[in-house]
């Protein structure tokens, strides 16, 4: 129902600013530590980080972690695949941030995402973790009203008869059930049990919260010495 304003590749869309925006507080967050910075984003890929200009950014590495291979051509980033409910390729403190846009409401189940974000909190040190609003009157990823709360029967014969946002027409039952159950939505109070010592902050449209951040920065980052260098690449990407 959202049609080009949802899609993010399009610089003039709703969704390409909100991003480019949220971009902007994670920028906060890499200004305040010291350089070089090691970047773990779960299920991210490439061309988000193009997009935000990853080439502005010095002394910055990323691994991209997902369950598909990524390809990679920037000499900031190199991927992996793994499951983000399960980071145990990774040593505690590994990552000085960990990022991940958009992704937990994916996992399925409550129990994988604790499992995700107790992973995400044990490998870094620092983090960023995007997710949507549950209460949100549009289901983003099918980009249709109060989706989220129609019965699972409802979903599937919606999905078996169209095309629903990101989703093409299912070809059955049994995939139409798999895309069904493939998002579970958080609320802000279940957001808050995941990571409770991270700054809740609402991503507003509308005056409704449309999704939430968790941002948490480990202390002794901030007090450690700083490169001057951070703080002009945060500002050449925002321009």
């Amino acid at each position: 129902m959202l049609g080009a304003s949802a899609d993010y590749t399009d610089r003039d869309s709703l969704a390409y600013r909100l991003r480019r925006r949220r971009f902007g507080r994670f920028l906060q967050l890499l200004d305040q530590l010291p350089r070089p910075v090691r970047i773990l984003d779960v299920g991210g890929t490439e061309t988000f980080w193009q997009m935000m200009g990853v080439d502005e950014l010095e002394a910055v590495s990323i691994t991209l972690l997902n369950v598909f291979e990524n390809e990679t051509t920037s000499p900031h980033i190199h991927a992996l695949t793994g499951d983000g409910c399960d980071l145990s390729q990774f040593a505690d403190g590994e990552f000085d941030v960990v990022f991940s846009n958009s992704v937990i409401e994916h996992v399925r189940t409550w129990e994988n995402q604790r499992r995700m974000a107790a992973e995400i909190r044990r490998v870094g040190r620092s983090y960023f973790v995007q997710t949507p609003n549950r209460y949100f009157p549009v289901e983003p990823h099918f980009q249709y009203p109060c989706f989220q709360f129609l019965p699972r029967w409802w979903k599937i014969r919606l999905l078996k008869s169209r095309s629903v946002g990101w989703y093409p027409q299912a070809e059955n039952d049994e995939q139409a059930g798999m895309w069904a159950d493939e998002i579970r939505l958080l609320t802000r109070r279940e957001i808050r049990r995941l990571f409770p010592e991270a700054e809740l902050i609402a991503e507003r449209y509308w005056c409704l919260a449309k999704s939430y951040m968790a941002i948490h920065v480990e202390p002794s980052l901030v007090d450690a010495p700083r490169n001057a260098a951070s703080a002009s690449s945060a500002e050449t990407v925002l321009a």
